[in-house]
């Protein structure tokens, strides 16, 4: 099986040796680049087909790399493409990376597209956790991401949700905190809202410079084993080789920069390091696979070249570059400014347009309001006519009302006067009602009495005339010869007096004519408080309680309870004359 995987392979490289050309597939940080490439060329024409394609002058910082089993390498420049252990498929694919890094990016990335490439893989590897970022200092980067990607924030474009589909944050990040995807939106666009004014190629500067400033920028790292067998970490960068334990990344535990750095070899799997003191002593560590010392000694030594041409003068063709990028930068900058004041001048116009829109609606509506209030000044001008002509029939009306009133009042007055000349009259028939009912009250007392002394008197004659006759028996009993012819005319007529004026049916007719009187009173009086009932009920309504004297008072208690006089005198005749004798003897 093996060898007839060989004999394919082989029989692939053959005809790739035979062929003319190669297809190779270039993936850079924004799209795929694909060329055709002759058998011949060497990885430098490739990489050179790159640069051109892409713009890029400052070359020394990138690199072609390449996944090779479990490891990843980089193309060599002095050696052709296809005698590399580059993927046999094609195309074959590259990624077109930056492979060193600056010390210091807005010093030494002269060309805005070598600065672009660096914030588009830079934040690449944080956003994949392959450099750590603090929380903070993720928000702080996500904000100029978005300014670099959106250009200056507007409220009135970039509303809440704008970043809902952007990857902006590591996982690690958004997961540390409780906090929804819109709290996050809200924090990054709080940020992005103060870089107001920059250009994309001044965020993505900012970005660099505070990345750079992170632990793991630009570090490449390798397990490695000292003498004793432990495992550490190397890390390459840009100042020198660092020394980490495994779990630790951030903090090394020993660097050596550069320039103290005398030389690096590797025999196999170990790699040697030399001091440039010779009295210090030269260390070793022993590396996985000899392809990572490969790859430890390539980073090594194009981070040592790019750190000792720091410390030297530019090169003409970095100060040529420098001074393009000047001038470059000063084309933007004017042409910024000229934009920016196109911009301001058009922001302006459009103000003054909006303010003359405005103004124009303002008097179209001033106008409208002018028109609507002429016509109803117009309108009202006539309703006040008619309510002028409305009114001065109504002055007509009430004068003929006034004047109808002030006869009123005269007839209203008349008839007070006149009401209180009957009310005067009525009171005084009352009163002599009164009068009249004490009077027949006191008349049959009278009455009364007398016949009771009749009563008396009859009595007094009855025995009077009794014991004339027993008187008379007697005489007659002793004269014998006496008649009552013989007796005188004078006791005779005393006698038919008598017998005249005191029979039994006088006394009943008398009796009769007094019951008939009191019936006759009684009927008198009732009719009487029936007319009192009425008068007060008419009269009623023109008291003024006010005025009420304390007999006044009394008399309505006792009316309303239902007290009359009468009532009252039955009442207090239900007791015994002793008793109401003892009363009186009291008082």
């Amino acid at each position: 099986m093996a060898s007839a995987f060989a004999a394919k392979m082989g029989f692939n490289s053959l005809m790739r040796k035979q062929a003319k050309t190669f297809n190779v597939r270039i993936s850079t940080m924004e799209s795929d680049l694909e060329f055709s490439c002759e058998v011949k060329w060497k990885g430098k024409d490739l990489f050179d087909l790159v640069c051109r394609t892409l713009g890029l002058r400052e070359t020394w910082f990138f690199g072609l790399r390449y996944n090779i089993k479990d490891t990843v390498a980089w193309l060599k420049m002095d050696k052709k493409v296809l005698d590399q252990e580059v993927p046999k498929e094609e195309p074959i694919t590259f990624h077109f990376l930056a492979k060193f890094y600056p010390e210091n990016a807005e010093e030494e990335l002269v060309q805005d597209i070598t600065q672009h490439l660096f914030f588009l893989q830079v934040k690449k590897k944080i956003l994949d956790e392959e450099i750590h970022c603090p929380p903070e200092a993720s928000v702080l980067l996500a904000s100029y991401a978005v300014h670099a990607e959106y250009g200056d924030y507007d409220p009135a474009v970039h509303k809440p949700g704008f970043l809902a589909e952007e990857e902006l944050l590591p996982k690690r990040v958004i997961n540390l905190y409780q906090m929804t995807p819109e709290m996050w939106e809200e924090r990054i666009t709080a940020c992005y809202a103060e870089h107001r004014g920059r250009t994309r190629d001044e965020a993505e500067m900012e970005y660099l410079k505070i990345a750079q400033d992170l632990d793991m920028y630009g570090v490449n790292y390798f397990l490695i084993r000292n003498k004793k067998g432990t495992d550490l970490l190397l890390g390459v960068d840009a100042l020198g080789l660092h020394i980490y334990e495994p779990d630790n990344k951030l903090t090394p535990k020993c660097s050596f920069p550069w320039n103290e750095i005398r030389n690096i070899s590797y025999s196999d799997k170990e790699f040697t390091i030399k001091p440039l003191d010779k009295k210090a002593n030269v260390f070793k560590f022993n590396s996985s696979r000899l392809r990572v010392n490969k790859l430890i000694l390539q980073l090594c030594i194009g981070n040592h070249d790019l750190f000792m041409r720091r410390r030297r003068g530019d090169s003409l063709e970095v100060q040529q570059m420098k001074a393009q990028a000047r001038e470059e930068r000063a084309r933007k900058q004017v042409e910024r400014q000229r934009l920016q004041r196109e911009k301001q001048l058009r922001e302006e116009a459009e103000r003054a347009r909006d303010e003359l829109k405005r103004r124009l609606i303002q008097l179209q509506d001033e106008a409208h309001m002018a028109n609507e209030a002429l016509l109803r000044s117009e309108q009202t001008a006539d309703l006040l006519a008619e309510k002028a002509q409305i009114a001065e029939e109504e002055a007509k009306l009430l004068a003929q009302k006034a004047a109808e009133a002030e006869t009123e009042m005269q007839r209203i007055k008349v008839t007070a006067i006149r009401g209180q000349e009957e009310r005067r009259l009525m009171e005084q028939k009352m009163l002599e009602a009164k009068m009249v009912a004490l009077k027949m009250a006191e008349e049959s007392e009278r009455r009364a009495k007398e016949a009771e002394q009749l009563k008396q008197d009859l009595l007094e004659a009855r025995d009077s005339e009794r014991r004339a006759k027993n008187k008379l028996l007697e005489i007659t009993s002793k004269s014998p010869g006496l008649t009552p012819d013989s007796m005188p005319q004078d006791v005779s007529f005393s006698r038919e007096n008598l017998s005249f004026d005191f029979k039994d049916t006088d006394m009943k007719r008398l009796s009769m004519e007094i019951e008939k009187e009191k019936v006759e009173y009684m009927e008198k009086s009732k009719h009487l408080q029936e007319q009192l009932n009425e008068l007060k009920t008419e009269i009623e309504s023109l008291k003024l309680k006010e005025r009420e004297t304390s007999l006044d008072i009394i008399h309505n208690q006792n009316t309303e309870q239902g007290t009359s006089k009468h009532s009252n005198f039955k009442k207090l005749t239900l007791q015994s004359t002793k008793s109401r004798v003892a009363f009186f003897e009291e008082l």
